[in-house]
């Protein structure tokens, strides 16, 4: 092979690499009731998933957990095992994590649910705030590796 025919394949093979990488998938959500939400639940992105927040909501009934923070948090992280699940994924390919709480007081209680399910610790963010989508007392979302 000459060796502009060699040039020309390496820069043809590293610009597909490169297109390849940095292709933006916004991907359907796999919960029938969100179909046509104004959002993506999984966006990925040069080897990550960004998960859209989640949380406490039993999704066969459309409505939160009853029992409590406790109760909440453990639903909002199954429902983010189930976004992983669809994609190939699991709780250990998270490597950031923002939580957001309806009250700072509810802190300890989301730190004895969570820690069962991140032995790994990926990054966190904690803060409150008000208006929690449902009323809810906790909301997550995550961002995990694809490798």
């Amino acid at each position: 092979m000459n060796k502009t025919l060699k040039i020309w394949l390496c820069l043809w093979f590293f610009g597909c690499a490169v297109a390849q990488a940095q292709e933006i998938v916004f991907h359907p959500s796999h919960e029938p009731a969100k179909k046509n939400a104004p959002y993506s639940d999984a966006v990925e992105a040069n080897g990550f998933l960004f998960l859209a927040g989640q949380i406490g909501m039993d999704q066969k009934t459309r409505t939160l957990v009853p029992g409590g923070i406790k109760a909440e948090a453990e639903q909002t992280i199954t429902n983010i095992e189930d976004v992983l699940k669809h994609h190939g994924l699991t709780l250990d390919h998270v490597v950031k994590c923002t939580v957001i709480l309806s009250t700072m007081d509810d802190f300890a209680a989301l730190n004895e649910v969570y820690v069962k399910y991140f032995p790994k610790k990926p990054a966190r963010t904690t803060f409150a705030a008000s208006g929690i989508a449902f009323n809810g007392k906790v909301e997550i979302e995550v961002v995990a590796a694809k490798n």
